[in-house]
C-alpha cells in the first residue's frame, strides 16, 4: 500500500522535482524547507526587511500547487527590470504578508490557501539563523550565498556546518515527522541544502524515533569544488553524518545517461555524473537502488518558469522518480 503521509525533507528544486512528481499520487504531503537560505532575491529582502528567507518556500508551495497554470506562474514571476530586479513575486509577497503579521507562519499559510496546495509546507525552523561552515584548521565562513559559490580544499577534510544561532525544531514539523509513512530526502546541495535542514537542533532526534520507511535521492550531478568525486554512497554517508547516526532505508540513484550535447555542456564546468560505486554499497545498512531517473529533451518554457533555468540542463524525470519511488514504499 501506498503511504498516507508523506515528508519530504530538502530546499528549493530538488524538492520541486520530488513533490511536482508525488503530488497527485500521495493523499498527505508535507514539504519541510531549509531556512538558511541567504543568496539572491531571498538574500536581499531578508537583509533589507529583516524578514525569514522566501525563496525554498515558495518553490515548494508552487509545486504543491493545484490553482491554475497563470497563478502558478504568477507566483514565479520574477521581474527583469526596475527597482525589483531579480525579485519574484511570490518572494515579495512571503515577505510583505510576514511583515504585516509579523508570522511568517502565517504568510505560507495565506500563500498555501491563494495556491491551494495540496498538503503542507514547513519551515524546518522559525528561528532566523544563518549558516557558517568550518574546517578543523580553524577557517571558517558565514553566509549560504558565500559557502555556495566556495571550492573546498579537500586537504582539510570534511567541513562541518553550523546555524547561528542555534535553531529549534519547528514543532509542527516535528508532528509532521512523527506521523509520517514515509520520509524521502529530496537531491539537493550537501552542504547549503540539505546540511543546514538535517543540524536544525531536534531533526536528528525526530528522524531517528520515526518508524518511517526513509528514502534519499541522490543527485544526478557533482557539485564542482565541493563533492567533486563523491560517489552515491559519499553523498549518503554526509547525509547521516550531518544527522550522527545511520537512519536511511534506501538510497535511490541514477543509472541512466542523459543526451550527448548536455554532457559535454556539464562536463565542461567539471559538474560530472555522481558514480556509483556498486562495491561500496555492500555491507551497507540501507538497499542501493539503480533506476535511469534522467529526463530526456527540452520542455519549452517561458522566461519566468521555475524551472527555466534548468530546463537545458540535467534533471530528473518526474514520471521516472515517481515509478522509482512508489516502488520503495
Amino acid at each position: 500500500m501506498k503511504p498516507s503521509k508523506l515528508v519530504v525533507i530538502g530546499g528549493g528544486t530538488g524538492s520541486f522535482a520530488v513533490l511536482s512528481a508525488l503530488r497527485d499520487h500521495i493523499s498527505d504531503i508535507t514539504a519541510l524547507v531549509n531556512m538558511a537560505d541567504d543568496g539572491g532575491s531571498t538574500g536581499v529582502l531578508r537583509d533589507e526587511l529583516g524578514v525569514l528567507p522566501p525563496g525554498d518556500v515558495r518553490q515548494c508551495l508552487v509545486a504543491l500547487s493545484e490553482a491554475p497554470q497563470e497563478l502558478r506562474d504568477l507566483f514565479n514571476y520574477r521581474f527583469d527590470e526596475g527597482s525589483l530586479k531579480g525579485h519574484s513575486f511570490g518572494n515579495l509577497f512571503l515577505s510583505a504578508v510576514q511583515k504585516q503579521t509579523d508570522n511568517f507562519g502565517e504568510a505560507v499559510r495565506m500563500a498555501s490557501d491563494i495556491l491551494r496546495i495540496k498538503g503542507q509546507v514547513l519551515p524546518i525552523t522559525l528561528d532566523n539563523v544563518r549558516l557558517a561552515i568550518s574546517w578543523n584548521d580553524g577557517t571558517t565562513v558565514h553566509g549560504e550565498g558565500r559557502i555556495d559559490i566556495m571550492h573546498f580544499v579537500k586537504e582539510k577534510g570534511l567541513p562541518m556546518l553550523h546555524l547561528q544561532p542555534k535553531a529549534s525544531l519547528n514543532p509542527a514539523a516535528e508532528r509532521a515527522i512523527a506521523k509520517a509513512d514515509a520520509i524521502i530526502i529530496a537531491p539537493g546541495d550537501l552542504y547549503t541544502s540539505l546540511g543546514p535542514l538535517l543540524i536544525v537542533e531536534g531533526v536528528a532526534e525526530a528522524l531517528l524515533a520515526s518508524n518511517a520507511t526513509k528514502i534519499y535521492v541522490s543527485n544526478l550531478v557533482e557539485k564542482p569544488g565541493q563533492t567533486s568525486g563523491f560517489s552515491v554512497a559519499d553523498h549518503a554517508a554526509e547525509i547521516e553524518r550531518f544527522v550522527g547516526a545511520p537512519f536511511i532505508d534506501y538510497v535511490l540513484y541514477n543509472t541512466g545517461k542523459p543526451d550527448p550535447g548536455l554532457f559535454e555542456k556539464y562536463a565542461k564546468t567539471g559538474e560530472l555524473l555522481i558514480r556509483a560505486d556498486r562495491k561500496q554499497f555492500a555491507g551497507k545498512h540501507y538497499r542501493a537502488v539503480g533506476s535511469p531517473l534522467i529526463a530526456h529533451g527540452q520542455a519549452a518554457a517561458s522566461a519566468n518558469d521555475l524551472l527555466a533555468a534548468h530546463r537545458s540542463y540535467i534533471r530528473h524525470d518526474p514520471v521516472a522518480l515517481l515509478q522509482s519511488v512508489l516502488e520503495l514504499l
